[in-house]
Formats: C-alpha cells, sequence, structure tokens
C-alpha cells in the first residue's frame, strides 16, 4: 500500500489554489495522480482520525482560512475518444483535466456538443457535481457516465445519467457531498451537431454560412471575457449565486413591477428570474465590504479585492441577499460551497 505519510506535505498553502484567492492553509496536502492512491489516503486518514477534504480546480468552493486534516487535490490527467455508436462519438476524460481545455480539444478533434460551455473554470471531476451549465446548455444534456471512488465501501462505482439526478445547478452528489470522489467522466457527443444558439449573444450567428462548433465557441469565450471579470486578474469564482427558479405566483410581483425583467418560463410550470439582474435592481452592482465586493462589471460576481477570507464573503453573501430579499421577496442561494 502506498506510504501516504511520505507524501503528504505539511501546512499547505491553498491561496492560490482556489479561484477567489482566499487566504486559506490546510494541516496537510496530497496531490493525487493515481487512483490507487485513494484507498490508501482514506485509511490513513481514518487511522490518524483526521479528515479529508477534496479539491478539483477550487473554482466553486470558498475555502475556510485553516483546515485540520488533508487537502486532496485532484490531478488525473488522460482525455481520448473511446468508442462511437451511429449517433453519438464517446469521449473519456479524466477528472482532473481542465474543464476548457476539454471543451476545446473535442472542438479540435472535430466534435460538437459542449462548446456552449467554453471558458467555465475547474475541472472535468467538478463539472458534474456542478452539472455546469451556460449559454443555454448544460452538461447533463451530454452526459453519459462517471466512475467515482465511493468513501462508505472503498470501492469504485459507476453512475449513469440518472444515477446523477442532475437538476439546475444540482446532483446526487452535491446532496452526498464527503461520499464520491470523482475519478473519470464520459460524454456523447452528436455526430449530427446542431448549433445551440437559443441564448441572447449567439442568436445572431443562425445565419453564419458554414457556421462551426469552433465559431460558437470563440463567441461563447467572446462573450465571458466581455462580462464576466477574469479570475486571474480579479480573484472570484463565477457567478455566486443561482437563478431563483420560483412558482409564477412568486415571481408575478417582480414581473409587475418589472415587465422587462429577464425570466425563462421552465418545463414545470415554474419562472426562473435572474439573479444578477435582481442583485443590480437592489443596488449592489460594485458593492464593497471591506475586502471583498460585488463585481463593477457583472452584480452576479464576488470579487475579492486582496487579502480576504471565507467570513469575509460569508458577510457579503449574507448581506446581498437580505437585501435583495427585502426589495424582492425573493430567496438567493450561493453556488459556491463554502469548505
Amino acid at each position: 500500500m502506498t506510504d501516504i505519510a511520505s507524501l503528504l506535505i505539511p501546512d499547505f498553502d491553498l491561496s492560490a489554489r482556489n479561484t477567489l484567492a482566499l487566504r486559506a492553509r490546510s494541516r496537510f496536502g496530497l496531490t493525487v495522480t493515481a487512483p490507487g492512491t485513494l484507498p490508501a489516503l482514506f485509511a490513513h486518514a481514518a487511522g490518524e482520525g483526521v479528515p479529508v477534504r477534496v479539491l478539483g480546480g477550487g473554482s466553486n468552493v470558498v475555502l475556510a482560512e485553516d483546515f485540520d486534516g488533508i487537502t486532496a487535490l485532484v490531478a488525473l490527467s488522460g482525455r481520448r475518444i473511446i468508442d462511437e455508436s451511429s449517433d453519438h462519438v464517446l469521449v473519456e476524460a479524466a477528472a482532473g483535466e481542465t474543464w476548457h481545455n476539454l471543451v476545446a480539444w473535442t472542438v479540435d478533434q472535430g466534435l460538437g456538443g459542449i462548446e456552449n460551455l467554453a471558458l467555465i473554470p475547474g475541472t472535468a471531476g467538478a463539472a458534474p457535481v456542478q452539472n455546469i451549465g451556460a449559454y443555454g446548455a448544460e452538461l447533463a444534456d451530454f452526459f453519459l457516465s462517471l466512475d467515482a471512488y465511493d468513501r462508505e465501501t472503498s470501492q469504485t462505482v459507476t453512475f449513469d445519467r440518472a444515477a446523477c439526478a442532475f437538476a439546475y445547478r444540482d446532483s446526487a452528489f452535491k446532496h452526498a457531498p464527503d461520499r464520491y470522489v470523482v475519478l473519470a467522466i464520459r460524454l456523447a457527443l452528436p455526430k449530427a451537431w446542431q448549433p445551440n444558439l437559443r441564448f441572447a449573444g449567439l442568436t445572431d450567428l443562425a445565419d453564419t454560412p458554414g457556421l462551426s462548433p469552433r465559431m460558437v465557441m470563440d463567441r461563447v469565450i467572446a462573450l465571458r471575457q466581455s462580462k464576466l471579470p477574469d479570475w486571474r486578474v480579479n480573484p472570484n469564482a463565477g457567478s455566486f449565486f443561482q437563478n431563483p427558479i420560483l412558482p409564477v405566483a412568486d415571481a408575478a410581483p417582480v414581473l409587475a413591477e418589472f415587465p422587462e425583467a429577464p425570466n425563462y418560463p421552465q418545463p414545470d410550470g415554474q419562472t426562473k428570474l435572474s439573479a444578477g439582474w435582481l442583485i443590480e435592481k437592489s443596488g449592489l452592482k460594485g458593492f464593497q465590504m471591506g475586502r471583498v465586493g460585488m463585481s463593477e462589471r457583472h452584480a452576479l460576481v464576488v470579487v475579492n479585492h486582496g487579502g480576504a477570507t471565507q467570513s469575509d464573503v460569508a458577510a457579503l453573501a449574507a448581506h446581498v441577499k437580505a437585501t435583495v430579499r427585502n426589495r424582492f421577496a425573493v430567496q438567493l442561494h450561493e453556488e459556491p460551497i463554502f469548505l
């Protein structure tokens, strides 16, 4: 069995390993480059009585300043075309692969499907946990299956799409946050590609001669770069609040006061509102509270202005939620996970 104790890095600095750049340290750190390391890691942790926290790219988390345990960074690598059917090409990616690099690689292979999800930060393994989505597409639309290590049974298990219980920014893994470690994901990309141009900013591409997945991907990248601050320049975790999905009766007062408010009817009869619009209309775009604030470029993004900690972010989030609730009687919920 792997000698985990010899691989652990004490007093592990995570300040550069989360996109919010929060001050954060872990009692120990470990980079996982092979699935076989995991059984030994969790056995060692159990024997020592210390908790284990698993991280991917650190793009959808709000880390505590100090973690008295082991932080395991998933760095499993590899991507390949594994099979094809009459309708789809099947692609597999290890959990540590950078998501955007995976998107770009599929486009390089001449495959379409996930180009609307370009430039989303994070790893392939984190993508199904959040059921990432953008520009009218979700991971679930192209998901086939994944392999995960089950910490309770010490076995590797496979989840198909139904078992993942995908919903808007949700999955079965969010409801068992300390049980599974995603090892690899598989996607089914359509051979007969149809561009997804429903989202504002993409619709004008419909009449483009020779439209390709690369052209759609390039437009998505340009849109994201024009609207969202770059986390490498202005540390952030992307969209910080989920767009609220409400019963029609609960959304009605907002739409009665602001008929122009962005709203999206849902298949179940409810209405999705724009969290960014609600925050901006509450006067919080560009609002700053100490070392953190809402971005001046996009009201949905929390930005670290330097030296911030988890408690700073929590205080700002609480203020934003209370302000929006008092103004619109709508309850917002955070997207990132507090760890």
